[in-house]
């Protein structure tokens, strides 16, 4: 019998596997799908808390997984970088974001219209195609084994361990009975990198967004609230090129490799990473996280398995 089965093989899921086999712990992940197959294969994976409001303990899991981030870019992680980023705002706004204890130098500069302010900070920049199948390989190579299995209700876990760690992101809301649990979707397009380095964030309504990588850069996006449809849009294709085109023109001509549509696991409330006792043992609840799952996840993965163990 092990000793944690940590439920859910997206960003949350395999972070809080990871670190609890570091400490020790015998962890058995259970999960339908590949590492490419979870919402967590969609993310333009870029950190920043996306979707989230200030939370003393959000803040805190933001800074614990921008520095492990930071720590995986410098020894060479497949699929970590970091990457300057530059958020362009609209909202008049004077004051510090509250992220920005997290994210180390943060550098502030006027803007003409129609944006009012530049924020500049570097960002650890993850490419999840790669990032998900290492993660996955290093809870192996720690001794922690995988398993595909869907679970129609948590009892199936804790009937063959004492503790389990609930990453199920938006299947939650059936497993938990939570209302509060609702999708978000998200459709990005996929184009050529023909030599752009920096990430671009016009935080105007939609959100636009140019995100780079080695091989692509991720163009967003969306931010469709309970949509369940997972089909990408020809309409809201041509709109996310059109915004992300004006917004760094030296795109234009870049082959367009794929697109994309994610259901991101939001929450009313915020995530949900707490204790819960049952009759056949312990469930450490960690779903919700939204937008934020990259940007919150090794930071996560320290209090889940503080609270499990």
């Amino acid at each position: 019998m092990a000793d944690v089965i940590v439920v859910g093989g997206g960003i949350i899921g395999m972070t809080a596997a990871v670190r609890l086999r570091e400490r020790g712990a015998d962890v058995t992940l259970w999960s339908p799908d590949g590492p490419l197959d979870t919402v967590s294969a969609v993310a333009a994976a870029v950190w920043y808390p996306t979707g989230i409001t200030f939370e003393p303990r959000v803040l805190g899991w933001a800074a614990g997984a921008y520095r492990e981030f930071r720590r995986q870019a410098h020894d060479g992680v497949p699929g970590v970088q970091v990457r300057e980023t530059r958020n362009l705002e609209r909202d008049g706004t004077t004051a510090e974001p509250w992220w920005a204890a997290a994210a180390g130098r943060v550098r502030y500069r006027p803007l003409g219209p129609p944006w009012t302010r530049e924020v500049r900070f570097e960002a650890p920049a993850v490419d999840m195609s790669v990032y998900l199948p290492w993660l996955r390989e290093q809870f192996e190579r720690l001794g922690g084994r995988v398993v595909r299995r869907r679970v129609d209700r948590l009892e199936e876990a804790l009937a063959e361990a004492p503790v389990i760690v609930n990453a199920t992101g938006l299947a939650a809301g059936s497993l938990c009975g939570d209302p509060d649990v609702y999708p978000v979707r998200g459709q990005i397009v996929l184009v050529a990198n023909t030599g752009v380095f920096a990430s671009v964030r016009d935080l105007g309504r939609p959100s636009t967004y140019v995100h780079p990588r080695t091989r692509d850069v991720v163009l967003g996006g969306t931010f469709e609230e309970n949509s369940w449809n997972t089909t990408p849009d020809p309409a809201t294709r041509t709109a996310i090129l059109e915004r992300c085109l004006a917004l760094v023109p030296e795109l234009a001509g870049a082959p367009v490799l794929g697109e994309k549509v994610g259901l991101r696991p939001a929450r009313r409330g915020g995530p949900r990473v707490e204790v819960e006792k049952l009759s056949g043992g312990t469930v450490v609840h960690a779903y919700g996280h939204g937008g934020a799952g990259m940007t919150l996840s090794w930071g996560c993965a320290d209090e889940v398995a503080d609270l499990a163990l």
